[in-house]
């Protein structure tokens, strides 16, 4: 039956005038459930991004010899039980140095001394003081230049020290599929001797944390040949993710730093266990830093970069200018953030547009280092050190630091004797030759 006309107006008005009104105050209402409802935006991408780089390990293309299968492996540490560290409170009330403050801090040291009277005494300045709740642990192969650890007499918190003496390492079918001797100074076996004393350290440092009964927030691992010229800044600790620095990465991560809670610390540091791991998984003639990249990726460690206030002091001698492949050396006086590039204490050659003209001819992915800015000056390094780079140290270091130079050039055997029994005193744990026989060797009085 057909409505009347005013009857098709009446149903109109009744039904839609009072929905007029309604939907302004809904759509608001709905606005702002969304907006206020917290969306992961990786929800979804989650459970495939955590397959794949905790169960699936990615072949490696960078040689020929790598294998085409795809092999599963077991995520080291997604084992790991979640760190004791809460999520870092950026609230007004609450600084992120306050937050590591009440953090529990190792700090691990791998290498040989060298020039450790030129870095040691940055490294307790910037990074040892900066965090005075931070333990450090040192493990190294005992040479003539040994002696030189007595400057960390002054270290705020002394937990181990392990200085050993150096032995040749078993080198299995494994190692030697996944590892290469190119642009290693001592071969496979020189990898196995770095790889030994930065895991070395992991074990040291878990040693202490099941006698002390605790375990630790965040692990620093660097080189004793490592020159800082600022302070490791809070911002580089990242709960979750393993921090470190751009450049010089020579097809992989740079390995000259690292960051970590325990979990990727633990993954980190294992660089001979999971060898057979990336072994399994098809990698093969990997050096230094392509092996840490597998490492990492292959556990489902995710990864930051950021730029970072070092330098390694170096005595080995580069091309100048470097090609396509070489390696910049900085002069220490780049004010940086050199991120581990090179560098030696030199009146610079290079500087302004001539850094840009060498570095933009260098590869990105080996060797190349930030130069943007004015941030980088460049050494000759094709000789030996120049005359009289000691003034040219103490001048770029400052009185504080110069103060460990010339304390080593000037240290007698009593002293160094003196020294390191303080520190056997103050350490948790000592194993190292006798001290007489550092001091000794390294002061030439044999």
């Amino acid at each position: 039956m057909t409505k009347p006309p005013f009857m098709s107006r009446w149903f109109s008005d009744l039904y839609w005038k009072p929905l007029l009104f309604t939907i302004p105050p809904l759509t608001l209402l709905l606005f702002l459930t969304v907006s206020l409802t917290p969306i992961n935006p990786f929800s979804s991408f989650a459970p495939f991004a955590s397959h794949f780089l905790n169960k699936t390990a990615s072949v490696n293309t960078l040689s020929p010899a790598a294998t085409t299968t795809t092999t599963t492996t077991t995520s080291i540490y997604s084992s790991i039980a979640p760190p004791s560290l809460a999520p870092v409170n950026r609230s007004a009330s609450t600084s992120l140095n306050d937050e590591l403050g009440r953090s529990r801090m190792a700090v691990c040291l791998v290498g040989g001394a060298r020039r450790f009277e030129l870095t040691g005494p940055s490294i307790v300045k910037n990074i040892l003081q900066v965090y005075p709740n931070s333990d450090l642990f040192l493990h190294s192969n005992f040479d003539d230049k040994a002696f030189k650890f007595s400057l960390l007499k002054s270290v705020p918190r002394l937990a181990s020290v392990r200085i050993i003496h150096p032995k040749p390492l078993l080198e299995t079918l494994p190692q030697l599929r996944v590892l290469t001797a190119a642009n290693s100074p001592n071969g496979i076996q020189g990898l196995l001797q770095y790889f030994n004393l930065v895991e070395g350290c992991l074990t040291i440092i878990q040693e202490y944390q099941s006698l002390k009964g605790f375990k630790y927030d965040w692990i620093i691992r660097t080189r004793v040949d490592g020159y800082w010229n600022a302070p490791l800044g809070p911002e580089n600790f990242i709960p979750g993710h393993y921090l470190v620095p751009p450049g010089s990465t020579y097809g992989g991560l740079n390995d000259r730093l690292g960051i970590g809670d325990l979990n990727t610390s633990t993954v980190a540091l294992s660089r001979l266990s999971l060898v057979p791991q990336l072994d399994a998984a098809g990698f093969r003639q990997l050096n230094s830093e392509t092996a840490f990249k597998a490492q990492l990726t292959t556990q489902g460690v995710p990864l930051v970069t950021k730029r970072l206030p070092f330098c390694i002091v170096t005595d080995r001698r580069y091309e100048f200018p470097p090609k396509r492949f070489g390696v910049p050396v900085a002069a220490l006086s780049s004010p940086g953030p050199l991120s581990g590039a090179k560098c030696r204490p030199c009146n610079p050659v290079c500087e302004g547009t001539c850094v840009g003209k060498v570095m933009t001819s260098l590869h990105k992915g080996w060797s190349w280092t930030n130069w943007e800015n004015g941030t980088l000056k460049l050494c000759d390094a094709h000789g030996e050190w120049e005359r009289r780079w000691e003034k040219i140290f103490d001048r770029v270091a400052g009185k504080e630091l110069a103060s460990g130079r010339k304390r080593i050039m000037g240290l007698k055997e009593k002293q160094c004797l003196d020294d390191f029994n303080e520190m056997k005193k103050r350490a948790f744990k000592w194993d190292s030759p006798p001290v007489e026989e550092i001091c000794r060797l390294g002061l030439g009085q044999n």
